[in-house]
């Protein structure tokens, strides 16, 4: 890739960022307007306040714009742009007045149908230097990747910034992998779609002004989905399906998990509950930010993984490394997360704001020691 394409796809980004920033205030006014307002209700959502949804919205049309203007047409842009449009129709529906999951089911279904009989098809996996047709397993295969990964992102929207932030994550892995295969049609849609996450996540983060609600969920779920079946699932690599796995495990473990948490406990498996990772965090003590940042970091390491199994990285040994980063990660994580369920700790290693942490989870001495640099503070900056 030269350097003008290389241009080329930061101008993209850029617009796309900018366009998703720029649309999303007249969005919430919309939202407002309308209707579209999420209620804390239950005991799930974290927000004490009503918040508008919608914002899904202004992901979408940042994306569709931008891809109209610097992708070529493929038939990966027009399922995204056509499948897309209808769950966001859907996700405005539901986002307003709450539609019932069979018809929610049924519409990802219809989406998903569209897009393999498109051409976004699961042809084949490999195991070395294999190559395993799935024949007539293609079909429903692709609709069920489809399908559940659309409501993989919608599950883990849960907390400010979390499912945004975590589609701009997986967005930028599968990017990374794109550019290092040298595909440079799916790097630059994946590209606009990180960029559109990224416009408008400032509005979405802690404390969120707006929520994408199923609007965007849908769509960014439905949206990676195509572009992994498009330049991930037909890679000639040492085992294809790994890397759309690493990519996105967090999500589909997590979705995985509620389903079978919920059969388990005779409830239908689109029955919402307060068992999702995210939730089980809150309960350990962390603020809604350290949280996600949890998430974050656990997405990242697992597209560097990603990344790391690509053939171009490390040839012959990258089945190695790409291990020895997972257990260092894992190792890592695990001293953090027991530094981290101690509120004062969790202070003293500087990962987040101490004012993130409520004061009833300090001891009394850390109550004071933050006073005191406070105090500090104020003083040095009434001298200047």
């Amino acid at each position: 890739m030269n350097y003008i394409s290389l241009i080329y796809g930061l101008v993209a980004v850029i617009c796309a960022a900018l366009l998703a920033y720029t649309i999303t205030p007249p969005i919430r006014v919309l939202a407002y307007k309308i209707g579209a307002i999420d209620i804390p209700a239950d005991a799930r959502r974290m927000h004490k306040k009503p918040i508008p949804r919608l914002g899904g919205l202004a992901i979408f049309a940042s994306f569709i714009l931008t891809s109209l203007i610097f992708c070529e047409p493929s038939s990966t842009v027009v399922s995204i742009c056509l499948g897309g449009m209808l769950l966001c129709a859907l996700g405005t529906l539901d986002d307003i007045y709450r539609l019932h999951w069979l018809v929610k089911l049924l519409v990802q279904l219809a989406a998903a149908t569209f897009a393999v009989l498109n051409g976004a098809v699961i042809n084949f996996i490999t195991f070395g230097d294999t190559i395993v047709s799935l024949g007539g397993w293609s079909i429903p295969l692709s609709i069920l990747w489809i399908t559940g990964l659309t409501n993989a992102i919608n599950l883990i929207d849960g907390l400010d910034g979390l499912a945004c932030g975590v589609s701009a994550i997986c967005s930028f892995s599968i990017l990374g992998v794109t550019l290092l295969m040298g595909d440079f049609s799916a790097a630059l849609i994946t590209a606009i779609l990180a960029g559109s996450c990224v416009g408008f996540l400032p509005f979405n983060k802690h404390p969120a002004r707006i929520f994408m609600g199923d609007t965007g969920a849908l769509f960014l779920g439905y949206t990676l989905a195509i572009i992994s079946v498009e330049g991930l699932f037909k890679l000639h690599t040492l085992l294809s399906f790994i890397i759309p796995l690493s990519i996105f495990a967090l999500p589909i473990l997590d979705t995985s998990w509620a389903i079978f948490r919920r059969l388990l406990h005779g409830k239908s498996p689109f029955s919402p509950d307060r068992g999702h990772l995210h939730h089980k965090l809150i309960d350990l003590g962390f603020t809604q930010k350290e949280a996600v940042g949890i998430i974050y970091a656990i997405c990242g390491l697992l597209g560097l993984v990603a990344l790391t199994f690509t053939d171009t990285m490390f040839k012959e040994t990258r089945f190695i490394k790409s291990l020895l980063l997972v257990a260092a990660a894992i190792a890592i994580f695990a001293i953090n997360f027991l530094i981290m369920k101690n509120p004062s700790a969790r202070y003293l290693s500087g990962i987040f704001d101490p004012s993130d942490i409520p004061p009833e989870q300090l001891s009394p001495n850390k109550k004071a020691e933050i006073a005191e640099n406070e105090a500090a503070s104020d003083a040095e900056s009434g001298e200047e």
